[in-house]
């Protein structure tokens, strides 16, 4: 008998945002995302790199991947 599951449809992500001060009255938003189930966790600086690490961490299948906007 094969308990082998199923690929997840759905993958649950927390993201974590908070504000560095730099200094000198400067500041700059920083950010983590980690993947629930698998624990991984990966840092940014920009906006951009977040949803370039979501894409990322997703498991590459056949499909059109997350919708352009």
């Amino acid at each position: 008998m094969d308990n082998a599951q199923p690929p997840a449809r759905t993958h649950l992500f927390m993201v974590r945002v908070w504000l560095e001060d730099l200094g000198e009255g400067q500041t700059e938003w920083r950010g983590e995302v980690q993947e629930v189930l698998s624990g991984e966790v990966r840092s940014f600086r920009e906006w951009p790199t977040l949803v370039a690490l979501l894409q990322a961490m997703l498991p590459q299948q056949g499909g059109a991947g997350l919708p352009e906007r």
